[in-house]
């Protein structure tokens, strides 16, 4: 986005100081440039900063156990693996991915491990390969379950369904679901409902990250 940005901004500013026929196609590209470093900017922002604050938002209202054990469905480099494995000094925090590369670059269980390595929590993660619509775990094996921007991921309703039943499956009684996504999210709220969650709760957009997320919580 930046690259487009500044060849868009540098013609179009050629364009216009030569003060041409091609001044208005000029101004055009001003306007483009500006567009593609503006959401640029902010994508990077939210990357290096913002997505870090709403991480830390999403578990100060699960407010862990210091012993619960917590998995991260679709963990990808470990945003919310991390963040909750430091919150549960002796406890656990397991991970799950199909490791796909089309929204992040070395998403990889290697890589994931080399986070928490550096995060100094290494010796309470633990990460395992698999589908969010079929979970590689017993009944009631968690105290909490946290997912970021994954389950928009899945096509079809019935599928994203699947991947709710699957977190209430895996769910201790008395445990907490905490869900950041871009879209659904109204549907994973009736679909918690329906799968006998309660104090099912949506808590408005987080300004801290671009595209904007919308949190969800429930208990089951």
């Amino acid at each position: 986005m930046y690259i487009t940005g500044v060849v868009c901004l540098v013609v179009g500013l050629g364009l216009v100081m030569r003060g041409s026929p091609s001044h208005d196609p000029g101004i055009s590209l001003i306007y483009t440039g500006g567009y593609f470093v503006f959401f640029g900017t902010l994508m990077v922002l939210s990357s290096r900063v913002g997505k870090l604050r709403a991480r830390d938002g999403l578990l100060d209202r699960l407010a862990l156990d210091p012993s619960a054990t917590v998995l991260d469905a679709g963990c990808g480099h470990g945003l919310l693996l991390i963040g909750a494995a430091h919150r549960v000094p002796s406890g656990r925090a397991v991970g799950v991915d199909v490791w796909s590369q089309k929204d992040q670059g070395d998403n990889s269980k290697s890589a994931t491990l080399a986070n928490a390595e550096a995060e100094g929590v290494a010796d309470r993660v633990e990460v395992h390969d698999g589908d969010v619509r079929a979970l590689p775990f017993p009944d009631a094996s968690f105290d909490a379950i946290v997912s970021n921007l994954v389950l928009h991921n899945i096509s079809g309703r019935g599928e994203r369904r699947r991947a709710i039943q699957e977190f209430v499956r895996v769910l201790k009684p008395g445990g907490q679901v905490g869900i950041m996504d871009l879209g659904h999210v109204g549907q994973y709220a009736d679909d918690l409902r329906a799968a006998g969650m309660r104090q099912v709760r949506t808590h408005g957009i987080t300004r801290w990250i671009f595209p904007p997320t919308r949190i969800l919580t429930a208990r089951k």
